[in-house]
């Protein structure tokens, strides 16, 4: 069973969906969290330190750079060092390419992949100084693969995926690895409108024959998080059912 004894993770958008699996997950595996959320992740926290776990919550405006330095400075009080950093904040719209508004696609740059930049540099200083850190930036397959309506949304997605890799190699060297995680339909919030005759089709077209769960993207972070993969760094982990596989282009009803 993989552990992270003794470290310390700062988790953002962990107050549902991925982020919250994957801090119960780490916090399960021995490490001491940090969930910050747009509007906190106190019920999230609680419910880590109710099972045992070392958890606290911040609000954090992953769009705010002053914010984001200090997340990374309030994991250091908190716990004494910051080993890992998952960038799980995300929003998802769909629109068709020449209905997406101007609005929709600075909000999904900004807090998608600006937040993602402005949160990976802040804790990359820390990690940097120490000699040490991981970094795991949850991207999505829309971000490998064309789909309809998915213009801005994918755009931001595979901004992060040249993000992770350009980090990769100015940081690898300096002692801190990272790595992307892209999940294909996973049963999040984001989903949670979806009706019944698309999630058949999604079912019917997925070669898993199912959408995937939150706590199997954790496990992929808890992976990539660990000692074990010293000797990984500019990858992207697809946990995806064999969505990319399949070549699937174009969602339901687009």
């Amino acid at each position: 069973m993989t552990t992270l004894p003794n470290k310390v993770a700062l988790i953002t958008g962990a107050g549902s969906g991925i982020g919250r699996a994957t801090a119960e997950r780490f916090a399960a595996a021995g490490a001491a969290v940090l969930l910050a959320d747009l509007r906190g992740a106190d019920a999230a926290a609680e419910a880590i330190a109710s099972a045992g776990g070392r958890a606290d919550d911040l609000a954090l405006d992953v769009r705010d750079p002053a914010a984001c330095a200090g997340a990374v400075h309030a994991a250091l009080d908190r716990f004494g060092r910051l080993d890992i950093l998952v960038n799980s904040a995300g929003i998802s719209r769909s629109a068709p390419f020449l209905e997406t508004t101007l609005d929709d696609w600075q909000d999904l740059l900004a807090v998608n992949l600006t937040g993602t930049f402005l949160c990976a540099q802040a804790a990359a200083r820390a990690m940097v100084a120490a000699g040490r850190g991981r970094i795991i930036n949850i991207t999505s397959v829309s971000g490998q693969l064309g789909s309809a309506g998915r213009a801005a949304y994918g755009a931001s997605k595979g901004g992060v995926i040249t993000l992770t890799r350009a980090m990769a190699t100015e940081l690898t060297p300096l002692g801190v690895t990272v790595n992307a995680i892209a999940p294909g339909p996973i049963e999040t919030p984001f989903v949670a409108g979806m009706t019944d005759a698309d999630r058949a089709t999604w079912r019917a077209r997925l070669p898993a024959r199912r959408l995937g769960q939150p706590e199997e993207v954790a496990a992929a972070a808890l992976f990539l998080a660990s000692d074990d993969t010293a000797f990984v760094s500019g990858h992207i982990l697809n946990v995806d059912g064999g969505f990319t596989a399949a070549g699937i282009f174009t969602p339901p009803g687009g």
